[in-house]
């Protein structure tokens, strides 16, 4: 696998920061963040949320997403929302609801195939209406301690690259394995010191070097034993790891607990379209050319409607 050069991301003057002022470590982790990625204070945009309410309705979030996208400076290219809840708008997830206005389709047939999204791709949001899109990511608020090692890892630079691996598992789980065929193959990308690791496991232990761990599991055993680098990916395939507070499944917070820097998951049951799930070729592709963690998530998912992305939009360990 061939890896693109690095180039530019997305840059903190381009970012707008969200913050619920209904809730206390909304407010606090905004601050951290807009002075640790040095995000001007004129992109900070208030609102007020019930900070209990996980999902709100078509009609609640219409009022939200006007009054925050009518603060949006013509530079601005991403939205960081600061807060755990809501999450989900009926059955989409809060940041495509943002970015891409609410698709009742979509919630008419759940488990049905979901719209193209013109961010998706490995070349770039070249088209104008990728270009005109103001992608978004949730910065979750469940600790404070939590939100404050996450910033840390989003914003450390490297003075070299550090060796890494990206580990890929193929896992028993047939149905939460559609997307094993699109895996890249085990291989070294030595320009970037990374290893391709495509296995055949249900799960990755003691790892030290993780900077993209993708797998499809209703839970993912050992996080604990595992180390990932600031900056890294991961995610699992399931139908609801996007309901962050929920137990039915593995909850994506789980990863940045344990050490990741963003991932993503569905809030409402999507069947396993592959679709509906970060390519991971293009995910790799994205990030090692220089992209954010937002941009490289938002080009690697085709149809994002229930896809909720969380962590730090602008950790770019590879980027320029």
């Amino acid at each position: 696998m061939m890896a693109a050069g690095a180039q530019a991301a997305l840059g903190p003057s381009q970012l707008a920061l969200v913050v619920n002022d209904n809730e206390p470590n909304s407010v606090a982790l905004a601050a951290l963040y807009r002075e640790a990625h040095q995000v001007p204070e004129k992109n900070l945009i208030h609102v007020r949320l019930d900070p209990r309410a996980r999902k709100l309705s078509p009609e609640e979030f219409a009022p939200v997403r006007e009054q925050i996208l009518g603060q949006l400076a013509p530079g601005i290219r991403a939205v960081l929302m600061v807060w755990t809840v809501p999450y989900a708008v009926g059955c989409n997830a809060i940041t495509a609801a943002l970015t891409l206005g609410y698709d009742a389709d979509q919630c008419s047939a759940p488990c049905g195939p979901g719209k193209a999204s013109a961010y998706y791709g490995d070349t770039g949001a070249a088209l104008p209406a990728a270009a005109a899109m103001r992608i978004s990511m949730l910065l979750p608020t469940t600790s404070l301690d939590l939100g404050k090692d996450l910033i840390a890892r989003g914003t450390a630079r490297n003075f070299r690259l550090p060796q890494a691996s990206a580990y890929y598992l193929t896992t028993s789980d047939t149905a939460r394995s559609a997307r094993a065929r699109l895996f890249p193959p085990s291989g070294r990308i030595k320009s970037h010191e990374l290893t391709i690791r495509n296995m055949h496991a249900d799960v990755l232990e003691g790892a030290s070097d993780i900077m993209v761990y993708q797998t499809g599991m209703v839970r993912v055993d050992k996080l604990e034993t595992l180390k990932f680098l600031p900056g890294a990916l991961a995610d699992h395939l399931t139908s609801t790891g996007g309901d962050l507070l929920g137990t039915n499944q593995m909850s994506s917070l789980r990863w940045l607990e344990a050490g990741a820097t963003a991932s993503y998951g569905t809030v409402s049951e999507p069947c396993n379209y592959w679709q509906k799930f970060p390519q991971p070729a293009v995910l790799l592709k994205r990030y090692l050319s220089g992209d954010s963690a937002i941009e490289a998530y938002w080009h690697s998912v085709a149809w994002p409607a229930q896809g909720l992305f969380i962590g730090d939009p602008l950790a770019a360990p590879y980027a320029r």
